[in-house]
């Protein structure tokens, strides 16, 4: 399947172009800018075939299946729609929108076109220990499912860096916290019934630099803290009645290496490995898949609609 890819922002050209360039199933063939310059230098940096000056010229090239959107986050919705209206399946980025408004209408416009896939790109729900780690929560190892705790943490306050221009869907909830929560809701199987926030805002960019959630499921309950001027740091836990699991990576790393859970039962602690693997090919390759053999995508456009509402409900909350 041929992937065009709508910009040259950092996440496509060192992660996930390389990553489809890898699969069982695709290649990317055209890449596109606002400067053609810039996908002209990209397409060759990459070996691509073609190089467009315009998203939209992209949108127009009838050889391209598949588009991949890194696009800032308050064009997600827009050029997703654009895709899915040119006949595109379409693999977006996370956050699906900036807000839950946005992502409720880009969830009605696909129900327009049945024989479209639109996926969001949260690539850590593919990397094996997830599997691992669900089977065990299943087979009650842990006892009943209690609590679960994420952080996810980086420092940038360049004035210049797109995470930090709020009016184009910059701060740390959007981009990082978005993780967190989709996280707790994967693991607990279920939406949160009560949301609680607390926010710190820069206050000369206007943008979220540390927030905390509480979230309240039917079973049990989620703490998380993501930040984009603190230490960085990713770590998860999950607490059961009977034991808990640590998990060292939960999202991603720089350079793919062996990861590591911990599973802790009565005081007693084991620890499984798994093996380095590319989680932005497994998650190509599990889209193409749904695409190839007509299935439904492995994370629907609903579970982000889902994720978009408890992130629009934590700046509501903390905001009124």
């Amino acid at each position: 399947m041929n992937w065009g890819i709508l910009s040259t922002a950092k996440i496509g050209v060192k992660k996930v172009i390389p990553a489809i360039q890898n699969s069982k199933y695709g290649r990317v063939t055209a890449i596109s800018s606002r400067s053609l310059d810039s996908a002209q230098n990209a397409a060759t940096e990459l070996g691509l075939e073609k190089a467009y000056g315009s998203y939209d010229e992209l949108l127009e090239d009838d050889s391209i299946d598949i588009i991949y959107n890194p696009l800032p986050n308050h064009l997600h919705v827009p050029y997703t729609i654009k895709a899915i209206d040119a006949g595109k399946h379409v693999l977006c980025e996370k956050p699906i929108s900036v807000n839950y408004q946005d992502a409720l209408d880009l969830l009605e416009f696909s129900t327009r076109y049945p024989n479209i896939k639109v996926m969001e790109a949260f690539m850590y729900r593919f990397h094996p220990q997830w599997e691992t780690i669900k089977k065990i929560i299943r087979n009650g190892e842990i006892g009943d499912l209690k609590y679960v705790n994420s952080t996810f943490s980086y420092f940038n306050n360049s004035p210049t860096n797109i995470k930090n221009q709020a009016e184009l869907g910059g701060g740390g909830l959007l981009d990082i916290g978005c993780y967190c929560i989709n996280f707790s809701r994967f693991i607990f199987e279920a939406e949160p019934i009560e949301i609680d926030s607390f926010m710190e805002f820069d206050p000369e960019f206007s943008t979220d630099r540390i927030a905390s959630g509480l979230l309240k499921f039917p079973t049990g309950s989620a703490t998380f803290m993501c930040g984009m001027q603190v230490e960085f740091d990713q770590r998860a836990q999950i607490f059961g009645s009977k034991g808990k699991i640590e998990i060292d990576i939960p999202f991603n790393s720089t350079n793919e290496i062996q990861r590591k859970i911990t599973i802790t039962r009565a005081g007693e602690s084991s620890v499984q490995f798994f093996e380095p693997c590319d989680q932005y090919t497994l998650q190509a390759d599990a889209f193409m898949d749904s695409i190839l053999n007509d299935k439904p995508v492995p994370i629907p456009l609903e579970d982000g609609v889902s994720n978009m509402y408890v992130i629009t409900q934590m700046f509501a909350n903390y905001l009124k």
